[in-house]
């Protein structure tokens, strides 16, 4: 890695954007694969695995219940353990401030032998971030999993001794992550898992169903009932080799940034088969009008010329973690833009509805932020050193602003190697 990054950092603006990006490989993929792999029987070979700080928390996680992982050049070499980690005695991991570690070790720890005591726990904010209905799910299950904070939020206690299986309810309101969570130690059960979702509810959709998409490739029997519900069959995984597509996380600032300075990007390797939810964005943008084309393994996006991008009123469910910068596109837009069904921002690395809400101000524009929405209404920008809450996402967002937008900084700029740590050397490529 080059030199530390100063503090604030500022942005060099500049004009349209002419560029063609490929992105670290997917932290959701990498971090769903990592699981399955563990649990296979047999090994398995993850290429193009990201380096990011949430990829090695689940890697070290997995390392600490006692499975082997080598790493050389692009490739991840994982020995599964049949679907029984082999961790004994107490173990105490490090979950920094990956919501998925937290949530899918706390799911993979039940599957140690018993008498293993595991403890999770992490960063401060880690501890304000609910998983008490991810603990709840796997009681019903027949784990031992305790929460050891305020609210239902870690540290977390989980005893091993395995998921005896059967029907369960689970409570997704909040997050797809316990769904997820409950799903990839599934096939390790004792019997099949049929999991009902409280009130017929579950955000960010299609984030479980990314789960059941990796869960399958390694060989797992799972899907969506005709009921609304999801069934797991008995069974496990097996190993296998796993290529890692680039992050469509990642992606959503090079597709953003080609918006905000009225140019044009080509981003390599993701194709119109894939299933990130993050490229949702683009129907945003089309929206908002950019002109998207997919070919087999790279999308273009072409933006009008500044000033031209139209205000909308959309969705964000489907794309968390994308919508802030989709918010930092609507500050360069003619129109209002109001983006809906977004309450789960509150409990992610920040509060990102009060975050987004504060920095648009300090950039000068104006954004009022309710229970699950947020809107948009442009004005006139300047400069501002932005605050980031220690979240890798406001940093990479607020970025962009600076990219059209002379004097912005952006303070704890180290914050985004939680999932792409060389972003704003790319960024300078650009």
């Amino acid at each position: 890695m080059p030199d530390p990054l100063p503090d604030p950092m500022p942005v060099r603006p500049r004009g349209p954007l002419d560029a063609r990006v490929r992105p670290p490989g997917s932290r959701s993929l990498t971090n769903r694969a990592l699981v399955a792999a563990a649990l296979a029987e047999g090994e398995s070979a993850l290429l193009g695995a990201t380096e990011s700080d949430d990829a090695l928390a689940m890697r070290e996680g997995l390392r600490a219940l006692g499975v082997p992982i080598a790493v050389n050049a692009d490739c991840w070499t994982v020995s599964g353990c049949a679907g029984r980690l082999p961790a004994r005695g107490r173990v105490e991991i490090d979950v920094r401030a990956s919501g998925t570690t937290a949530r899918f070790l706390c799911a993979a720890a039940t599957l140690t032998p018993a008498g293993t005591e595991v403890l999770l726990d992490g960063t401060v904010r880690m501890r304000e971030r609910p998983i008490g209905e991810l603990a709840a799910a796997l009681r019903a299950l027949g784990a031992a999993v305790e929460t050891l904070g305020p609210g239902g939020c870690p540290p977390l206690r989980v005893r091993g001794g395995g998921l005896a299986g059967g029907a369960i309810e689970i409570d997704a309101r909040r997050s797809s992550q316990f769904v997820s969570g409950v799903l990839l130690a599934a096939p390790c059960a004792g019997r099949a898992v049929e999991i009902a979702l409280v009130e017929g509810r579950l955000v960010s959709r299609p984030f479980v169903d990314l789960t059941l998409q990796v869960m399958t490739a390694f060989g797992a029997d799972a899907g969506w009932t005709e009921r609304g519900g999801l069934r797991v069959a008995h069974g496990g995984y097996r190993g296998r080799r796993y290529l890692i597509e680039p992050d469509a996380q990642a992606a959503v600032y090079a597709f953003a940034a080609a918006a905000i300075t009225g140019g044009r990007v080509v981003v390599e390797g993701l194709g119109p088969a894939s299933r990130q939810p993050d490229l949702r964005i683009l129907e945003h943008l089309a929206a908002m009008g950019c002109r998207v084309e997919r070919r087999a393994e790279e999308i273009e996006l072409s933006a009008p010329p500044p000033g031209a991008l139209g205000g909308i009123d959309c969705d964000g469910d489907p794309m968390p973690d994308a919508v802030l910068a989709l918010a930092v596109v609507a500050l360069f837009a003619k129109g209002p833009t109001t983006i809906r069904n977004v309450g789960n921002l509150r409990i992610k690395e920040s509060d990102r509805l009060a975050a987004l809400e504060t920095e648009i101000r300090r950039l000068g524009g104006r954004a009022e932020a309710g229970p699950d929405w947020l809107r948009i209404d442009p004005r006139p920008l300047h400069s501002a050193a932005i605050e980031t809450y220690a979240d890798h996402r406001m940093a990479m967002s607020f970025a962009l602003a600076g990219l059209v937008v002379p004097g912005v900084a952006i303070r704890d700029p180290a914050c985004v190697a939680k999932t792409w740590p060389g972003f704003f050397y790319e960024l300078e490529r650009w």
